[in-house]
């Protein structure tokens, strides 16, 4: 079986980072990405879709000290669902992408536009198992 996902896109904002209780850094951010298509009336239209971003260890600490908002990035890792519970006591869920790898195609220190927007955030996960050390786990 595969779960894994690969993104080329520009971020919203400036990445978040925060630090679980262990002091294992984690990075959230949103990726767009935009696909341009001729619609029924042969004119170019745009469709962007948003992507939640998770990094942990230190590809947190990366992406924090070297991505900010518009920089272009490629993405690769797997795609996560998981529940968590709002100020209101619903139940809600998120789909996420926990970033393996991060590479930035922007220049360093520039952006290639300005994006914004995004949407509220739910509230950042405990470290997932095998995901606390610096990727110890992975196979190669």
């Amino acid at each position: 079986m595969l779960n894994k996902v690969m993104l080329i896109g520009n971020l919203g904002k400036d990445p978040e980072i925060r630090y679980t209780q262990a002091g294992t850094a984690v990075a959230t951010f949103n990726v767009a990405t935009t696909e341009r298509f001729k619609g029924k009336d042969g004119q170019m239209q745009d469709q962007t879709e948003w992507h939640r971003v998770v990094a942990w260890s230190r590809l947190a600490e990366i992406c924090g000290e070297y991505l900010h908002k518009g920089s272009k990035v490629y993405i690769e890792g797997k795609l996560q669902t998981r529940k968590w519970t709002d100020q209101n006591g619903n139940e809600k869920y998120t789909t996420e992408i926990i970033a393996r790898e991060m590479k930035m195609l922007s220049p360093r220190g520039g952006t290639d536009q300005d994006s914004s927007g995004g949407y509220q955030e739910p509230p950042f996960p405990d470290a997932p198992a095998g995901m606390m050390g610096t990727g110890e786990d992975v196979p190669f």
